[in-house]
């Protein structure tokens, strides 16, 4: 709302006002923004006329164990995080997308 000059803008009424967040631009990444992403996992793969082969800790057993897990973008951590509250890493997206997974829009 715009202020007459002289007048104050009126307040909200009884139910309240609306506040809006300001929008967030495109962050710029550096080193420390791989640990404000969800990153990609691969737990393992079955090769064709083959068993399973596991490339590493799960992500449930690194949050069960606190054993480190790595990402497609080689980022290593120990999960505890939710990952649907963080943007999906860039790197981890371009990887798989390459090896032709679909991702799921989020």
């Amino acid at each position: 709302m715009e202020e007459e000059v002289g007048r104050p803008a009126p307040a909200p009424g009884p139910t309240g006002g609306t506040t809006l967040a300001p929008a967030r631009p495109a962050p710029d990444l550096d080193d420390g923004d791989h640990d404000r992403m969800a990153h990609i996992v691969l737990e393992g793969y079955t090769p064709k006329d083959g068993e399973f082969v596991s490339t590493g800790s799960s992500v449930v057993e690194g949050i069960v164990n606190r054993t480190p897990v790595r990402a497609l973008c080689g980022k290593e951590w120990v999960p505890g995080r939710d990952p649907g509250r963080y943007g999906l890493c860039p790197t981890c997206k371009e990887i798989a997308e390459s090896m032709g997974w679909k991702i799921p829009a989020g």
